[in-house]
């Protein structure tokens, strides 16, 4: 890995530092042999890692989540009070769709071979899954009618997923990870 000059952008910087946190290798190996298992059979990996598409399926299940989630926030900031079970809802897709798109991600993650990646990849997962309780918090109180809660919530959830989403992008576009066909070699 290559040291980044002190003249790059402060999250250049930061994200090599993770790359070089060796504080997350008992992470690495504590979570390899889960994600090995989840991939398990030939079949499940192809499904899981989109073979059949010709590029990883996590990428693109992200937006799913995403979408849902920055609707919400507009919603909230914009919609005024009729658009409130509207958030409610398209917080709760997320939701639902979060589980697909975690599922896509770890069978990417189980089989990277650089460390670095991996160290990265377990900052991006913790950070989507503090998300996903940051939007789970936010949905709860929305159905308790707690309104203002949901939508703090909600926007402390955007805020972290934002990080996971900066880690993912950095993984797929500055560190080549993700899973394609032969063809694209």
């Amino acid at each position: 890995m290559s040291r980044v000059r002190e003249s790059a952008p402060f999250l250049v910087r930061a994200t090599e530092r993770l790359e070089g946190a060796r504080v997350l290798d008992p992470a690495v190996r504590l979570l390899a042999p889960a994600a090995r298992k989840l991939i398990g059979s030939p079949g499940r990996r192809r499904v899981l890692q989109g073979h059949d598409l010709g590029h990883a399926i996590h990428p693109l299940l992200t937006d799913l989540p995403i979408g849902f989630w920055t609707s919400a926030t507009v919603l909230d900031l914009v919609g005024g009070r009729d658009s409130r079970p509207a958030a409610r809802r398209l917080v709760g897709l997320g939701l639902v769709s979060a589980g697909p798109t975690a599922l896509t991600g770890w069978a990417e993650w189980a089989v990277v071979d650089g460390r670095p990646q991996r160290r990265v990849g377990v900052v991006h997962a913790v950070a989507n899954i503090t998300a996903v309780v940051a939007y789970a918090a936010s949905w709860r109180a929305r159905s308790r009618g707690d309104q203002a809660r949901g939508r703090n919530l909600a926007l402390a959830g955007a805020t972290v997923a934002s990080v996971g989403g900066y880690l993912g992008g950095h993984m797929t576009s500055a560190r080549k990870v993700s899973s394609r066909h032969p063809a694209f070699e």
